[in-house]
């Protein structure tokens, strides 16, 4: 595979000249491995399950291929409220963002080719207006899609391309009737395309049935990821002295920290700012214009720590984001690698890491399990794990013995390692 990718060029893969010249302004060199292995099997008009590492090039992949079949199809594009290829995310932010991916590959060609992105949080009007007379692409979220085709601002019938983008997340009971109800809409007869970092295998079970004879493409590997994780024991009630001492000796350019409530979002920056540490928070009851502004001064490098939720955790790309920091383990043992995979994207070096107490301890096992990695406990200085917590942390459990009433517990080797 990887003789291949450094053989491997966009114009052989297929596509036409103008995309080529226009990935090489945008200085995309080769093509990754899921781009390499994706691009022809689209082209040729086959069903996709999808998988790689975040910030792997999942979008490019899936939307080069169709802006290449648009250009190339004999019947006129865009006629009525109709849309001819879609693409379903599960968050605003992803919607916004990969739709601007998609007409910065269509730069030359923004007057043949329309793309619009669709989602709440944000007035109807102007996204009905920019939908008259149809579009090639939407992206959307779907429950504002729905909401559209149900104001006739937009029909499906006519999709000839279907896109799960974060598809193991469109696949989940979270939106399951809402996603129902647009399969519904669309025509029997259409390419379907399923892209994701993680595929469980329940939802991988589900996801065959949306398909027909589907190439299926696995490439997520630790080995090949640029990401370093790391997972440090604390004593309860110590992650935020923890947090802050980490923020502080490392001095990180920019720190996304995930937290599982919004509440929590809010409580952790005001106890980082009694430690002199400011930061910003990022949830769903934020409205969609301070979302907007605060993701973009994330992003600039103008807010130097984000404490955000899983809202942020999916498919968004912040360039160069060397550190990501589990505060709180995600409930979903997929979700954690979403969430380390904001760091580590586009073969940058990046670090993923996790703060765990006693409670976290055995969440943390699962999470291993079901990603099929070990990472070693280790303890930072001047925080060491008390002894009587030791042997939970770094031991295989065993049953506790009867309390003997007498005698003194002989202190454990821990694991102290410097960051």
């Amino acid at each position: 595979m990887t003789d291949n990718t450094q053989q491997a060029t966009f114009a052989n893969l297929g596509l036409i000249p103008t995309l080529v010249e226009r990935l090489v302004e945008l200085e995309y060199h080769q093509p990754t491995p899921i781009q390499l292995q994706a691009i022809p099997h689209i082209l040729a008009g086959k069903d996709m399950v999808g998988g790689a590492n975040t910030g792997s090039g999942k979008t490019a992949a899936f939307a080069l291929p169709i802006l290449q079949q648009i250009l190339q199809q004999d019947t006129p594009r865009r006629r009525g409220n109709f849309v001819s290829h879609l693409i379903l995310v599960p968050t605003r932010e992803l919607a916004a963002q990969v739709a601007s991916n998609v007409k910065s590959y269509s730069y030359h060609l923004r007057e043949q080719i329309k793309t619009v992105a669709v989602f709440g949080g944000v007035s109807v009007n102007p996204q009905m207006q920019l939908l008259r007379g149809g579009c090639d692409i939407i992206v959307a979220t779907p429950g504002r899609l729905l909401d559209l085709v149900s104001s006739n601002a937009i029909k499906l019938d006519r999709v000839k391309t279907l896109v799960l983008d974060e598809a193991d997340r469109m696949l989940s009971l979270g939106f399951t009737e809402e996603l129902n109800n647009i399969l519904a809409l669309l025509p029997e007869q259409k390419q379907t395309l399923l892209f994701s970092a993680t595929f469980p295998d329940k939802v991988t079970t589900l996801a065959k049935h949306l398909l027909s004879d589907p190439v299926d493409v696995q490439l997520q590997s630790a080995e090949e990821s640029t990401l370093v994780q790391r997972v440090f024991s604390v004593n309860k009630g110590e992650k935020t002295a923890v947090l802050a001492h980490l923020i502080k000796q490392h001095q990180w350019r920019q720190t996304l920290i995930f937290v599982n409530a919004k509440n929590a979002c809010n409580h952790l920056a005001q106890k980082l700012s009694k430690r002199g540490i400011t930061a910003e928070v990022f949830h769903g009851d934020k409205g969609q214009g301070a979302r907007t502004r605060v993701l973009d001064g994330f992003k600039s490098g103008e807010i130097q720590v984000l404490i955000a939720t899983d809202i942020a955790a999916r498919g968004l790309d912040i360039e160069k984001l060397p550190v990501v920091i589990n505060f709180d383990l995600p409930r979903s043992p997929a979700d954690y690698m979403h969430r380390i995979g904001r760091s580590g994207r586009a073969g940058e070096v990046g670090l993923g890491l996790s703060l765990i107490d006693y409670d976290d301890y055995h969440h943390f096992k699962v999470i291993e399990k079901k990603n099929k990695f070990r990472l070693e406990r280790e303890q930072v200085a001047g925080f060491e794990v008390d002894d009587d917590q030791s042997e939970a942390y770094f031991l295989p459990m065993r049953p506790q013995p009867a309390p003997a009433g007498t005698g003194k517990k002989k202190k454990k080797k821990r694991n102290q390692l410097e960051m």
